[in-house]
């Protein structure tokens, strides 16, 4: 059974004058709706390059990948951008939230891009704040907040246009244990409420609340196995 992430010996390299780097090594990978995965491997293992091709913000070099039934291996820029926006939420370490806006505006502002009145942006973005329980700060600038707080806003963007993958890239990085653990809470709702999570992170507490952990070294899968919840339901390929 094909996953709703579906990698076929998937290469990539990079060029340094006439000398070829190959950062991925032919991967082959499946990843089922409404799996929780964490994408491991020491610096320079590829997984950095393996998360932006996930996440259609690289293409690959060689090899297929299907994300929901499409093939976005070599599709152009435009359209590329376009299933990113409607297929990914992306939650990354800097929080990346603009200084100037309100935390609800920061919210808001993927759905400007789908053309969404304001009236109805910040209905639906107060509606995702709720869930990431934020809607108290709504009004605060991300300089008023905590790194936890700001950490919740941003989750609560990745999720405004209904996203089937939500990919966090070492979400609790810049995050004290007690906040990173808060921070994993709402990743697992998250994740209950029937998203498929992919979780970047060199800390093996925080690949530990993912159900599956791949392990990446010198641009191949050095090991993919499932942590031992009792809870997991998961499909083989």
């Amino acid at each position: 059974m094909q996953g709703i992430i579906h990698l076929e010996n998937i290469v990539k390299s990079y060029y340094l004058g006439k000398q070829e780097l190959q950062v991925l090594k032919g991967l082959n990978m499946d990843i089922f709706k409404n799996e929780y995965v964490a994408l491991m491997g020491p610096s320079g293992s590829g997984k950095s390059t393996l998360m932006n091709i996930l996440g259609c913000l690289d293409t690959p070099s060689g090899g297929k990948y299907i994300l929901n039934g499409k093939d976005v291996s070599s599709m152009p820029d435009d359209d590329l951008a376009e299933v990113r926006n409607k297929e990914i939420g992306f939650v990354f370490q800097q929080f990346n939230l603009l200084p100037r806006l309100t935390a609800l505006e920061n919210v808001a502002l993927p759905l400007i891009y789908s053309g969404i009145g304001k009236a109805e942006r910040m209905d639906r973005a107060l509606e995702v704040m709720r869930k990431v329980k934020l809607d108290d700060r709504s009004s605060h600038k991300p300089n008023e907040l905590s790194g936890g707080q700001c950490q919740r806003v941003a989750i609560a963007r990745a999720l405004i246009n209904n996203p089937s993958i939500i990919l966090a890239d070492e979400p609790t990085g810049n995050l004290d244990s007690k906040t990173s653990h808060e921070i994993m809470d709402i990743l697992g709702k998250i994740h209950n409420d029937g998203n498929t999570v992919i979780l970047v992170t060199h800390e093996e507490d925080i690949a530990g609340f993912a159900h599956r952990v791949i392990r990446l070294r010198d641009g191949v899968i050095e090991s993919d196995k499932l942590n031992n919840h009792p809870t997991l339901i998961t499909q083989t390929a």
